[in-house]
């Protein structure tokens, strides 16, 4: 597929080095886990990062967090939608060239996975942390990318704080019985439909209007490789296509947009402009 190009969108910058959007790239080393809400989020929101990180030699897995059961459109499906979701999800992604193999289903319902965020439960059951960190450690994950956490969608919302919270938890001296802590390098939310949280630009001083502070530009080709992914998800026929006709926004007359926020989920508190401001100050009494 080839000549992607990649944007850092606060410093100004284009280039075809992938590095732009994971630091310190080490190309077949890396281990790319996408955390996708539902079964085809992934795809719609960091479709062109997993391409261009295949391309790349990298490593990259799927964590699908809930199980597609809230996704039949006809009564009759109920009992059956659940597996027909699967083969379908194993089929769109073997076209963008991942293995079944590294796609790995942690089966929470549909519009419920706020209620698994956690270690230990009110109701006696185990929550998202040791999965996901017990992945983490054994796929060796080395970059992160979670979905967006701003008015998307509830299960989205959850996904974006499992990742920001117990995802790069993978990295500490916790849990030790649950494998080896493995860092993560870099964490990059992705955009399924709606726009990021303002935060970033705000405190960038730049247009409120652009969001995202990441961005990548595909080839006109790997679009058409994802539509055709898409629609492997015959089940959610409707949907899709009204996602497919969406995506038509996308084109920049460059080849087709796909924007992110690069985001440290553990911002260091600086404590170098409190020390003049409280030299500074008066002091009474």
């Amino acid at each position: 597929m080839g000549a992607f190009i990649f944007y850092d969108l606060r410093r100004g910058l284009g280039s075809r080095d992938i590095a732009l959007l994971f630091p310190a790239w080490r190309g077949a080393a890396e281990r790319l886990l996408v955390l996708s809400p539902h079964d085809d989020d992934a795809l719609l929101g960091a479709g062109y990062a997993i391409a261009a990180a295949l391309e790349q030699g990298a490593q990259v897995n799927v964590a699908i967090f809930c199980d597609g059961s809230a996704g039949y459109s006809r009564p009759e499906d109920k009992e059956t939608i659940v597996a027909t979701r699967r083969r379908e999800t194993i089929n769109a992604f073997q076209v963008l060239g991942l293995e079944q193999e590294r796609i790995f289903y942690l089966g929470y319902p549909d519009f419920s996975l706020v209620s698994y965020i956690g270690w230990k439960l009110s109701s006696g059951r185990e929550g998202t942390l040791r999965p996901v960190i017990s992945l983490m450690r054994r796929l060796g994950i080395t970059r992160l990318l979670i979905p967006n956490g701003y008015r998307e969608h509830l299960d989205h919302e959850a996904a974006y704080d499992i990742g920001r919270y117990d995802g790069v938890q993978a990295g500490d001296p916790v849990g030790a019985d649950w494998g080896a802590p493995t860092p993560v390098r870099n964490v990059l939310q992705y955009a399924v439909w709606g726009d990021f949280a303002p935060e970033d630009v705000l405190l960038a001083g730049g247009d409120p209007r652009i969001r995202a502070n990441r961005a990548i530009v595909a080839p006109y080709a790997v679009e058409e490789k994802i539509a055709l992914a898409l629609k492997e998800w015959r089940s959610q026929g409707q949907i899709i296509e009204g996602l497919l006709a969406a995506r038509r926004e996308r084109d920049c007359g460059i080849g087709m947009m796909e924007l992110y926020m690069a985001l440290d989920p553990r911002p260091k508190l600086d404590y170098g402009p409190y020390r003049p401001l409280l030299r500074a100050l008066p002091v009474q009494g």
